[in-house]
């Protein structure tokens, strides 16, 4: 998500940030290219132009000019901006699924997306708000749309509207009131038809809907690789419909991000969630101060803290705790930490959430190193018997053949894992001599969040106090992570991709 804006305007802050003291003229320069990169990035133009006036104005004060670090300064006012761009200027209230059975009308053009985000809401209301949902399908134009949302729910345990053919839009969504209604359902998600443009048939049915079930949410699913025209729906629909809040769909593709960054400015109706993959699992909420910190290379500690959490058993954390302060770590521990990597969202989606990442994660990208690497060195691991996973120094030559003939790889790449795993042996051992690794544990197990005095909140942070939060956050990410290497400024590779950035 806005990989090319993130690089332009990493570059841009490399150099502000290089520089001693900063006149008007460098301050200037920069915004010319940070509007440059907006428009690039499909932000539209009122937009890209109140952006870089507002942060001109902040940039050449003298707040500026007597801070100590000038260009990181100004890196903070443009992030602030950012924030205040994507989150608009009243907060974001929660969805309002307080009065049972609530309905949530699902519109939008055809191929946004809104059927399947319609099932990935549907499993994050039934898991997280732990509501009892209803979906059910409108659609009654575009051919197996009914079928499809029912096998969704399927898939999701969640329960569809039974499919009656030759019912309209309106009659189903009544039927799946009064189906709410007299089931005991929280929500009920109706599930609108699309059309390859908005016109009078689609906006007629659509009110129609809307007029008879009374709606306390109407999302409106977008394509976030559409650009500039995913504002111009957003505007359309809300003028003809009235809507509550945008999904923006495709948002991990190579779109170039600038719908999201218009979309508030221009509509006042706020980004609820973006999806980010095809998974039932892939939609995240829309955090402005994250995302900001994202396009600024800032990462996203907390969301990075966050899917640890949500994928790390505490039993299982605290047994790893036990070893590690003993010093222990063989290969069926290395094998659990991949596998976790691999649950968070694979290489490039832990290193997408670290700070100062950006440019490594697309080195990493180009050099070929991609979950692919993760999967091999699971199957050489797999390939070991019970024996040599407990105790790796038994892999001697003849073994080694047998291991990597196993899994089909080289015995160099099983050399080079060996090498890995004694790494990430020596870190876990000082960690646990140290008292690092049991610190890390009460702060994981604790479960503290932004604000409640476990992790610092990205967004009240200035560039220079995100690098110290970063190196502090290395004793907050579990085990599972791979321990962190490179006690530096920032957040480095977790050693367990250290070793493999190496070999390329």
């Amino acid at each position: 998500m806005f990989e090319n804006l993130s690089e332009r305007l990493g570059g841009v802050f490399d150099r502000l940030t290089k520089q001693g003291a900063l006149t008007d003229t460098d301050v200037a320069t920069a915004l010319r290219e940070v509007r440059v990169a907006l428009l690039e990035a499909d932000v539209s133009l009122p937009v890209a132009r109140d952006f870089v006036k507002r942060v001109q104005d902040k940039a050449t004060g003298q707040a500026v000019t007597k801070s100590v670090t000038p260009g990181q300064q100004v890196v903070k006012i443009v992030h602030d901006e950012l924030v205040r761009v994507l989150a608009g200027d009243g907060p974001v209230d929660a969805l309002k699924i307080d009065n049972p059975p609530s309905a949530m009308l699902m519109v939008g053009l055809q191929g946004s997306g809104k059927t399947t985000t319609t099932a990935k809401l549907a499993k994050r209301l039934k898991e997280r708000n732990g509501k009892r949902v209803l979906l059910a399908s409108l659609d009654t134009n575009r051919p197996a749309a009914m079928e499809q949302l029912q096998i969704l729910g399927a898939q999701i345990g969640v329960d569809t509207l039974p499919i009656v053919k030759g019912e309209t839009a309106l009659q189903i969504a009544r039927r799946a009131k009064t189906q709410a209604t007299l089931g005991g359902y929280d929500v009920y998600m109706l599930d609108t038809a699309g059309r390859l443009h908005i016109d009078e048939v689609l906006m007629d049915e659509v009110q129609a809907v809307r007029d008879a079930t009374g709606p306390r949410e109407t999302l409106l699913v977008v394509d976030g690789l559409t650009g500039q025209d995913a504002v111009n729906v957003a505007t359309e629909f809300d003028g003809k419909v009235g809507i509550t809040g945008v999904v923006l769909t495709r948002m991990d593709g190579d779109g170039r991000g600038g719908a999201a960054l218009s979309m508030r400015a221009v509509t006042g109706k706020p980004i609820r969630f973006v999806g980010l993959g095809e998974k039932m699992d892939a939609l995240e909420t829309f955090e402005p101060d994250r995302v900001a910190g994202r396009i600024l290379g800032m990462g996203d500690i907390v969301a990075l803290v966050e899917k640890a959490q949500e994928t790390f058993e505490a039993e299982q954390a605290e047994r790893m705790m036990k070893r590690f302060q003993k010093g222990l770590f063989n290969m069926n521990d290395l094998k659990g930490q991949l596998d976790q990597m691999l649950k968070m969202g694979g290489m490039q989606g832990v290193m997408g959430m670290m700070p100062g990442m950006g440019k490594m994660q697309k080195a990493a990208a180009e050099a070929g190193m991609d979950d692919r690497v993760l999967r091999r060195q699971i199957a050489l691991i797999n390939s070991m018997t019970k024996k040599e996973r407990a105790n790796p120094d038994l892999l001697q030559a003849s073994r080694k053949k047998r291991i990597a003939a196993g899994a089909g790889l080289e015995v160099s790449e099983l050399n080079r894992l060996l090498k890995q795993h004694r790494q990430m042996a020596d870190l876990m051992k000082k960690m646990g001599k140290g008292g690092m690794m049991k610190a890390a544990m009460k702060q994981m197990l604790g479960g503290k969040g932004p604000g409640g005095g476990g992790m610092p909140d990205p967004s009240k942070m200035d560039p220079e106090a995100m690098a110290k939060a970063a190196e502090a956050m290395q004793g907050k990410l579990p085990p599972g992570l791979g321990g962190l290497g490179g006690m530096g400024k920032g957040l480095t590779l977790p050693a367990g991709l250290s070793g493999m950035m190496k070999k390329k």
